[in-house]
């Protein structure tokens, strides 16, 4: 039996490599802001085109209830957020499948930059 082949492999890799080097470059102990611009920079110059902040509208029963603001949006694929905390937590996974069902897109990668090495988790809706 085959396993499943990893949902947008090579994108993933290229972001988690572009967040190594912002790490590397930066270190550990910044906010999280410096980290996602850092990483717009970085992505843009591997050649993704990367969207900061977009605005969707969360909507229930045709209404407005809430607009939802992910950190990046890569190749118009991928959900990314940077972070700066101790562990991911269920918050954060939660945030990611929010973010997911909003956006229509299948792959989020949360990246924690807290730490001299890089931690990132892939949730897949």
């Amino acid at each position: 039996m085959n396993p499943e082949p990893i949902l947008y492999r090579e994108l993933s890799e290229s972001i988690i490599g572009a967040a190594m080097q912002v790490l590397n470059t930066l270190k550990p102990g910044l906010n999280e802001k410096a980290y996602e611009n850092a990483l717009v920079i970085e992505l843009k110059k591997r050649g993704h085109t990367v969207e900061q902040q977009r605005r969707f509208d969360v909507l229930y029963d045709g209404q407005l209830v809430d607009t939802l603001v992910p950190d990046l949006l890569v190749d118009g694929l991928v959900v990314v957020d940077p972070k700066v905390a101790s562990a991911f937590t269920e918050t954060h996974l939660a945030q990611m499948m929010g973010y997911l069902a909003i956006t229509h897109f299948r792959l989020a990668l949360l990246l924690n930059f807290k730490f001299a090495d890089l931690r990132w988790k892939r949730v897949v809706r």
